[in-house]
């Protein structure tokens, strides 16, 4: 009879599991945005050309297509050209506040939403997701607008594309800027022996399993990243989810995590130096809970040219805490 009984409990419990399984499942899909309104929106947007001014433009390279901010582009070719570079999850939005100044200071301004974040440039296979491939857009871009040489700034994933072209390409790249991921090769010394950065990065496991973290983060329309993006602007929040409710784009944003397999961010066996000569600037947040101080501190051995680290008391998201000092702080760099 006890037997009986656990059996039917069990029965009970593995039913139970299997209905909230379904009404999560049900609950993400009921949050997507099936018509794709973002997508077909972006077809409309103009194409770039070099004297096109502001606004946001889609920037063909080969068979991709990627969506862009710009500013700056006029009839002066003198300019210099910054690139910016968004991270996970968010997009080129993540720098409407620096674009605007960055103009007003004489530069011509990109940042464009990155491989699998936007619409036309969102390949199936995981391969397309390496590091390799991403850091190849970025020059990409950069030889569609004009650009031989640029000043570079990344944020999250977009400071490890951004640490890989500086240390692929240095010569076409003026100045380096990264908001909070360290230098690939101290990330990646942390990650192996440091227990604190160990505990912080353990979510890539999540994110490199198969639909879950898609079906996580799409549920009860997207609540838990709109959590994430708690203090950002409505503007801002608003593209976020535009982006991410399209079937498929979740899905390609995380492939970047993925196509990492075991190596973390230390994948670096095209790169011939680890040292680093362009002039580059750090911004840091000692309250980022995914990026500890043993990766900040190891960076120094490999800085071999000018090179400011500054911390600040911030978390991951340093547009949202001290957006003024960032700002001033990538002026005054890029400026020198």
């Amino acid at each position: 009879m006890t037997l009986r009984i656990f059996k039917y409990l069990f029965l009970g419990v593995f039913l139970l599991l299997i209905l909230l399984l379904l009404i999560f499942v049900a609950g993400s899909k009921m949050s997507m945005d099936s018509n794709f309104s973002h997508t077909n929106a972006t077809k409309d947007l103009p194409k770039f050309s070099p004297t096109i001014g502001n606004g946001i433009v889609n920037i063909s390279i080969g068979d991709m297509t990627f969506r862009a901010r710009i500013a700056g582009f006029d009839e002066d070719f003198s300019k210099k050209v910054v690139i910016l570079l968004h991270g996970f999850p968010v997009t080129s939005a993540m720098w409407v506040d620096l674009i605007r100044p960055l103009e007003e200071a004489g530069y011509r301004v990109v940042a464009f939403d990155q491989r699998g974040y936007s619409p036309d440039a969102r390949p199936e296979t995981l391969e397309s997701y390496t590091v390799s491939k991403l850091t190849k857009d970025v020059f990409a871009v950069a030889d569609t607008i004009g650009a031989e040489e640029f000043h570079l700034i990344g944020h999250d994933w977009g400071a490890v594309v951004g640490w890989s072209a500086v240390l692929t390409n240095p010569s076409r790249i003026t100045s380096w800027t990264a908001l909070s991921i360290a230098h690939p090769a101290a990330f990646g010394a942390a990650l192996r022996d440091d227990p604190d950065q160990q505990a912080r990065s353990s979510y890539f496991a999540f994110f490199q399993t198969p639909w879950l973290p898609e079906t996580f983060f799409s549920f009860n329309n997207f609540s838990v990243l709109k959590t994430l993006y708690e203090g950002m602007s409505d503007e801002k929040m608003k593209e976020y989810i535009d982006v991410f409710s399209e079937p498929g784009a979740l899905t390609s944003a995380l492939n970047w995590y993925r196509a990492l397999g075991d190596n973390g961010l230390s994948n670096l066996d095209s790169v011939v130096s680890l040292e680093v000569k362009t002039p580059t600037l750090f911004l840091w947040g000692n309250q980022d809970g995914a990026v500890g101080r043993v990766a900040v501190d190891g960076m120094a051995e490999f800085m071999k040219g000018p090179y400011t680290n500054i911390e600040l008391e911030a978390g991951h998201w340093l547009f949202v805490d001290k957006p003024e000092r960032i700002i001033s702080e990538i002026l005054i760099h890029i400026d020198q």
